[in-house]
């Protein structure tokens, strides 16, 4: 029998890692798999070795550290003492992820990397790690294939998941009339994020640029995205005293159908531009934090349109920039001035172009399997 273990650390790696999963069985059928993830990951046939819910996080606190190192102990003493699979698939969420390939090392167990750290972006050094503990990485980038070759590493290039398992856009009409909506009025959405943090730095300012674009523009309405790994109560604690409509569990409806939105930074952006709809990015965080980013970043651009495409296509709203009065202006251009809205979405088109259409996971799942297959007894 052959053994997989998955190890995610967020919402977005237990759909992607489910996605794998279901591939590999097709593949492989007598494939026992547990994991690290959430309800996509079960639901694929895997045993949950535990909920990855405290896992998510972002900056550093003490006890996120505390949980996060416990963790790390209990799964590789489970691993190398009790479950010794043929294969550990890391999924994302790499500073975790690679403190685990670096104690399986040297153990008889193959370590894949899919969707990597992305060291393009910030904190290069991380490659050579990913060089000493990472037996293959399955990058989602085009570009990152030949950075991944300069250090001698083993790279296989899947396609972005967002190419083929982002639904295509919704019904307007039937959209509008299930939650209420003007199918008259321009639909300003707002994504404030799925991080708790995000939420408290970004969610106020978010909502008060939009009460402001409401009086100034009484016929916009505006839809607030309610990220669906959140809690009701986190997310009451910082999205509230508004009228505003809030969505739970449509949110890439909800992108599709907008006429403009107001994203954090994030996977978001690229779902909202492979739908081509215009968009500005606003983030902010503790500024010791940003000053940290400063120091370690590679690229200035912080939204995946423009670090994909080279070019600034998107407005991006960050730190000292995150103000009203800037999301107001930037959204105002984007809805009212017809030629920069026009340039902005046709922009966007690049995007896609710039992906492959292979469908990432099936790629994944296939090339995890013919190496399995090489190991098999003839």
């Amino acid at each position: 029998m052959t053994k997989i273990f998955i190890i995610t650390g967020e919402y977005s790696g237990d759909i992607h890692g489910g996605k794998v999963l279901e591939f590999l069985k097709q593949n492989i059928p007598d494939l026992q798999a547990e994991a690290i993830g959430g309800e996509n990951l079960e639901k694929a046939g895997a045993k949950l070795f535990c909920d990855h819910s405290k896992m998510s996080g972002f900056g550093f606190n003490f006890k996120m550290a505390f949980d996060h190192l416990c963790l790390e102990n209990k799964v590789c003493n489970y691993l190398l003492r009790e479950y010794k699979p043929d294969i550990v698939l890391l999924i994302d969420y790499g500073t975790f992820n690679l403190r685990v390939a670096k104690r399986l090392k040297g153990h008889g167990i193959k370590v894949y990397h899919y969707i990597p750290p992305q060291v393009w972006a910030s904190r290069k050094w991380r490659i050579k790690n990913i060089k000493k503990y990472v037996d293959k990485v399955l990058c989602i980038f085009p570009f990152e294939v030949e950075m991944y070759k300069e250090f001698g590493i083993d790279v296989h290039y899947c396609g972005h998941p967002l190419i083929c398992q982002l639904p295509d856009k919704a019904d307007r009409n039937a959209f509008f009339e299930k939650y209420g909506l003007d199918i008259k009025r321009p639909l300003v959405s707002i994504f404030p994020g799925s991080r708790p943090i995000e939420l408290q730095f970004l969610a106020g300012t978010f909502i008060k640029a939009a009460k402001r674009l409401q009086k100034l523009h009484p016929e916009l309405q505006f839809c607030i995205s309610h990220a669906p790994n959140l809690k009701d109560e986190i997310y009451d604690r910082y999205v509230k005293n508004t009228d505003f409509k809030v969505i739970k569990g449509d949110n890439q409806a909800l992108l599709s159908v907008s006429d403009s939105l107001i994203l954090a930074s994030g996977t978001v952006a690229l779902e909202a531009s492979l739908y081509k709809v215009p968009m500005i990015i606003g983030y902010k965080g503790p500024w010791i934090l940003y000053f940290i980013y400063l120091l370690i970043r590679c690229i200035k651009k912080v939204s995946l349109p423009n670090i994909i495409t080279g070019k600034d296509i998107v407005p991006e709203l960050v730190q000292a920039k995150f103000t009203v009065d800037n999301i107001c202006y930037e959204t105002e251009k984007l809805l009212y001035d017809k030629k920069y809205r026009a340039g902005i979405i046709d922009a966007l088109g690049a995007v896609r172009e710039k992906l492959s259409d292979r469908y990432s996971a099936k790629e994944a799942a296939e090339c995890i399997a013919a190496d399995l297959k090489k190991k098999e007894p003839a």
